[in-house]
This record gives C-alpha cells, structure tokens and sequence, in this order.
C-alpha cells in the first residue's frame, strides 16, 4: 500500500469522521515524502485508453474532466512523472485555468472490466506544445501530432488502488469482440455441421 496517499488524505476532519462512525481512525504515521510507481501501476496506466482528472478552481470549486485517447496515450515518462497530449477541443481550457493557479490534480484510472481502479495525486503543469516540439514528439501519438496544443505533465506524489467491491463491469466494442469471436466461430461450424446433415 503506497502510504502517502493516505497520509495526505487521511486529513483531521477524516480522522474525526472515521472515530465518529467506526470508533477508530486511520491515522498514518511515517510516510514518506512521495510513492514512486511500480511495475504494477506502469502496466496499468499503459492499457488504459481514458482516465478522469480533477482539479481545482481559483474560486475553490473543484472540476473533473474526462480525457481519452488510444491506449498508453497517458504516458509513464519515469516512476514518478506522468505525461499527455492536450488536443484542441471546447475551448473553455478550464482545466489549464485551474492549474495555473493551483497546481494540485488527482486522477481517477479504471478497468471496469476487472474491476480494477487506481487513484494517483500529484501536481501538474501545463506546457504550450508550440514551444516544446520536443515534448511533442516524445508524448503525442504520431497520427495526431499536428493538434496537439498543449502538454500536461504530472509530478506524481502517490496513488492508491481501489477495492472492486462496488465496480460494475462494463466492456468495450473491442473486448465484447474478443469474448463473441469463440460463439462465432462455434456457431459457424454448427451451421456448417447443419447444411451439411441436410444435404
């Protein structure tokens, strides 16, 4: 269990709510000043093709966005630095505002096919991609390098992993795909077996 997490969210006022309805807190003591990735958290974020990022206002208010793309496109730059493409969209760049203000993110991973979820806290900065080719061509998938207008990149502090206790698996195109291509082909060598019978 990466420690850090909890010691930064694990707040007094948590404290207080874990005594109220649980007798007990959970209250960490020496943790470290940051969790690096493992090996377990870099394959994860490597197959995940969207992930949710919070951050917070000026005004205090906190935003969450969704950001997608293909798999791996949130790059593991090393164990402690993530790293993504920011393409042209809405135009509303409230997630950029934010983090230039305060710099504090937290980022919400799932695999709801095996329902798995990682939480990762950490602090970003927003590059401008006009500025950093370089970046650019490190980070963003080649096919779509020319609509890249910003960078984002990630100072990781910790994460942790969810339990899967209240996880609804869900499956895209692709994985329904995978788990029909067998009954497919089961059902075309009946069908086969059928006409075949008939003849």
């Amino acid at each position: 269990m990466a420690t850090k997490y909890l010691d930064l969210t694990f707040t007094d006022s948590v404290c207080r709510a874990q005594k109220q309805y649980y007798g007990s807190t959970g209250a960490i003591t020496g943790a470290p000043e940051r969790d690096p990735l493992g090996q377990a958290e870099a394959e994860f974020i490597a197959t995940r093709d969207s992930f949710y990022l919070g951050s917070i206002s000026e005004s205090g208010w906190p935003y969450i966005q969704h950001r997608g793309g293909s798999q791996g496109f949130l790059r593991v730059i090393d164990e402690t630095t993530l790293a993504f493409a920011d393409y042209k969209g809405n135009r509303q760049l409230l997630t950029t505002g934010n983090l230039s203000v305060n710099d504090r993110v937290a980022l919400f991973l799932m695999n709801y096919k095996n329902r798995e979820r990682l939480k990762i806290l950490g602090h970003a900065r927003v590059e401008d991609a006009r500025v950093h080719s370089e970046l650019v061509a490190q980070i963003a998938d080649s096919k779509m390098r020319s609509s890249v207008e910003r960078l984002v990149v990630i100072d990781i502090v910790s994460f942790d992993w969810n339990c899967p206790k209240y996880i609804t698996p869900r499956y895209s195109i692709g994985e329904v795909e995978e788990l029909a291509e067998p009954l497919r082909k089961r059902i075309a060598e009946l069908e086969a077996q059928l006409r075949a019978h008939n003849k």
